[in-house]
Formats: C-alpha cells, structure tokens, sequence
C-alpha cells in the first residue's frame, strides 16, 4: 500500500509538474536533446516542400518547409505527404514524428493560385466524366492526411501562427496537438465556395474537448513536443504502435467490436519479449529509455 501512495504521488507530482509546464512564463528551459540548427537530413527523405530532419534518436521531424510562401500547399505537397509518411511507416528505426511548419506560421493551406487548374478547369467531355476525374483528385488530396492516421508511429503536431484550411485538415489527422500562444485556427473553404472534404469535418469534431498544451512561443514549443516525443520513442515500439492502431479502431467502431479486436490484436502481440524487458527494468528501479528494444 505504501509503494502505492508513492507512486501516485509521484504521478500527481508529474502530472502537476507537466501542467504547470504548459503556463510556464520565465526563461525558456531546453528539452531538446539535438537543436533544431544541428538536425541531420533524415536518409531518404528529400522534397520540394518538405523537409525531414533526425531530430534525436528513433525520432524524425517533419517541417513544411515553403516558409516564403507560408507553408502553403501546392501540387508536390500533396504528392510528397504521401511519399513520406509511407517511407515513415516502413522505417523500423522511427518511432515518432513531429510535424511543424518552417517560418512564421505553420500554414496558410491550399495554394489555391498552384491548384486552380486542377480544381477550376477539370478533365472531361460531359457532366460524368468530370465528375469521376474531382472525385479521384479529391480522394487523392484526403490521401495526403489520411497517410499520417494510417502511419503506425504517432504523430505529434507542433502548431505556430496561422493554422489555414488543409492546416487544420492535417493537425486533426495526427495523434497529439500542441500549439504556441500565437496559433489560431481557421477552416476556410466555405469562403471559397467549398465544402471542407479532405479531413476536417470528419474528423474535428472527434478531437474537439481532447486536452491540449499551449506554450509561450514556437521554441519552447518545439522543444516540449520533441521531449514528448522522445519519451514516447523510450517505450516498447509494439505496445507504443498497438495502442494507436486500437485507440483508431476504437473511435469508430462500438465497445464490443473494439473489445473484440484487442483481443484478436494482442493474442500475438502479448507474446512479444518487449513485455519482460519492461516489467524487468521497473523492478530494478531502471528508466525505460535504458533498455533496448528490437526494431518494428
């Protein structure tokens, strides 16, 4: 019983220490294990519009990176989402993302000067046609948010300035949301004669009321979300990557289907040496980024 107050006073006192955190008025602190200025090109990863550094060990930043354009997303954006996201799901040495924008704000959404083509002068001879060809181009442009929510490693989104349309399409498809006290939020198709179809009206009201952190300005931001980030990466990458894939399945399916589907999800993955090291390192009183787990 004692063991227990314990414990729960010292998750009392971390939950404490990470609330006051996020109001936190004085000197900066820095978390960052590798300054953003000294991150490396992550291997493999070269684009137009994105720019993806190895922000620390297992963990992978991801900027949109058209600052003198504020982030807005042309043609490769779309394109190179898809491409980097997948490459992230199949890489066994990354754990968790970071996305942010490059600049003074994160983004300005759609280039609309970039994209009218597609849009405002669609392929086609008569009224079907036209309509099969923005039909795939629209369920292509939900593909580039749908990419980061189908990728197994969670995905923390590092908001700053403006967050514009396809901006917020793309926050609401990642796992956690932290923001500067800058950041505002607009969904603003319907001022172009739109519907919002690429994510946000599915998805923003299932993450509306989810708590949030918001810090004083863009560093400190980066440096709690790459923090968070890191000890995330710490854990166990089978029960880290389990647990999205069921807190997904969850929210759109009823209790005894989701029930139903961990039990099926973990009947194998109980089986995994992860569980023995973990249980090991907390009875001899070690930190869990002290063990060393296998790649996924």
């Amino acid at each position: 019983m004692a063991a227990a107050i314990v414990a729960s006073r010292r998750l009392r006192d971390l939950l404490s220490w990470r609330l006051t955190a996020s109001n936190y008025s004085g000197p900066s602190i820095s978390l960052r294990l590798t300054g953003s200025s000294a991150q490396e090109e992550a291997p493999d990863h070269s684009y137009e519009s994105l720019r993806v550094t190895s922000a620390q060990k297992h963990v992978l930043h991801v900027q949109l990176n058209r600052p003198n354009k504020r982030n807005a997303m042309n043609k490769a954006f779309w394109r190179e989402m898809v491409e980097c996201f997948s490459k992230i799901s199949r890489d066994a040495d990354c754990r968790a993302v970071v996305i942010s924008g490059a600049g003074k704000m994160f983004t300005a959404g759609i280039d609309l000067m970039d994209l009218a083509s597609d849009i405002l002068q669609p392929k086609g001879d008569d009224v079907a046609r036209i309509s099969w060809y923005l039909r795939d181009i629209i369920t292509r442009y939900q593909e580039t948010f749908s990419v980061i929510e189908k990728c197994p490693k969670p995905v923390i989104a590092a908001v700053h300035g403006g967050c514009i349309g396809g901006g917020v399409d793309l926050i609401t498809a990642c796992d956690i949301r932290y923001c500067a006290q800058d950041a505002f939020f607009q969904v603003k198709e319907v001022d172009v004669g739109l519907a919002a179809d690429v994510g946000t009206l599915q998805r923003l009201p299932k993450v509306i009321g989810n708590q949030s952190r918001v810090f004083p300005d863009k560093e400190v931001m980066l440096d709690a979300a790459l923090a968070l980030a890191a000890e995330i990466s710490s854990k166990s990458p089978v029960a880290v990557q389990s647990t999205k894939v069921n807190l997904l399945y969850s929210r759109d399916h009823s209790v005894a289907e989701s029930l139903n589907y961990v039990a099926s999800w973990n009947m194998s993955m109980l089986q995994t040496q992860d569980i023995t090291k973990s249980v090991q390192a907390m009875t001899e009183n070690k930190e869990l980024k002290s063990v060393t787990f296998s790649k996924l």
